[in-house]
């Protein structure tokens, strides 16, 4: 039986932020709409590059090809684009093989707020706006930023890296430490053991973790089953701060591959060697430097303020 909808994750994505559409944008910059239609037109048959989130949306959407009677992953496309100029978009989607079925078509106008009618854990887009619209009103969005594109095709796992407040969990904690500095935080932290609460992505990591039970269960059935999903928190916690982390997770239940607490040691030095495949922030100064890196921005919390 497939899951549920409630019990799937969903993911809803913007053209921009799955495909290279630097090209077309100019077009329609400079030369208005009327010259960006003849242009999608003309060149219809013409796939569109990969962009940012391309490889993170393919590796998930293969957990569907792993499990087919779970079927557990749904990725939907919302898209600024008429449904006319649409068509590029999804011809191009067919010409990578993605299993994306579902899609909506805006004209212009902002997808987000169709969001909770797809049950969607989270909406990506390259567009500032749109994803500002989106957690203005409570949802799970993060805008991906312009990096490098690296998908290799022989790399079939999929690494999947979190900051952690503000992020996987509320702000409560770092709005001690932005208020009262990093002593006050620590002295906080090491006097509480209480779960923090969810922050904007945690619907999305639990969803994440039923895939990881997913393949504890295969590996049950079939020890040659090779783990694909690789799941890291990277913080700039450190001890004592670390327990903390730790205990919020456990009273989910979700367990991770990889923590990295770095009391300040700069991110990308663990982020370059992990080569994740999207890595979620919500501060800017820890995405601002990175290159070879897919990153997501969560424009939410006192980092944004």
């Amino acid at each position: 039986m497939p899951f549920p909808i409630e019990n799937k994750l969903v993911v809803a994505v913007s053209s921009s932020a799955l495909f290279d559409l630097s090209e077309s944008d100019k077009i329609y910059n400079e030369h208005g709409l009327a010259e960006y239609r003849r242009y999608q037109e003309a060149n219809i048959d013409k796939p569109l590059g990969k962009g940012v989130a391309f490889p993170f949306v393919k590796r998930l959407l293969s957990f569907n090809e792993i499990f087919p009677d779970e079927q557990p992953v749904e990725v939907v496309l919302l898209s600024r684009n008429s449904p006319e100029t649409g068509l590029r978009v999804f011809r191009t989607i067919a010409h990578y093989g993605l299993d994306i079925t579902r899609a909506s078509f805006f004209s212009g106008e902002s997808p987000y707020k169709y969001l909770p009618a797809f049950n969607a854990s989270l909406f990506l887009s390259a567009s500032e706006s749109d994803v500002r619209n989106a957690c203005d009103a409570g949802y799970a969005a993060g805008r991906v930023l312009d990096s490098k594109v690296l998908d290799d095709e022989s790399d079939g796992e999929l690494r999947i890296a979190f900051d952690f407040d503000g992020v996987i969990a509320d702000d409560e904690s770092e709005k001690i430490y932005k208020e009262q500095g990093l002593s006050a935080f620590h002295r906080h932290e090491s006097t509480t053991d209480k779960p923090l609460d969810p922050g904007p992505l945690a619907d999305l990591l639990k969803k994440i973790s039923n895939l990881q039970r997913l393949e504890t269960s295969r590996l049950g059935i079939d020890p040659s089953h090779r783990r694909r999903l690789k799941i890291s928190i990277v913080t700039a916690r450190n001890a004592p701060a670390h327990e903390r982390v730790v205990n919020t997770l456990k009273s989910w239940g979700v367990e991770v591959t990889e923590a990295f607490f770095l009391g300040g040691i700069s991110k990308d030095r663990v982020l370059e060697i992990m080569r994740p495949h999207i890595f979620f922030d919500d501060q800017m100064s820890h995405l601002n430097h990175l290159r070879n890196v897919p990153a997501v921005h969560i424009p939410m919390g006192i980092a944004n303020e």
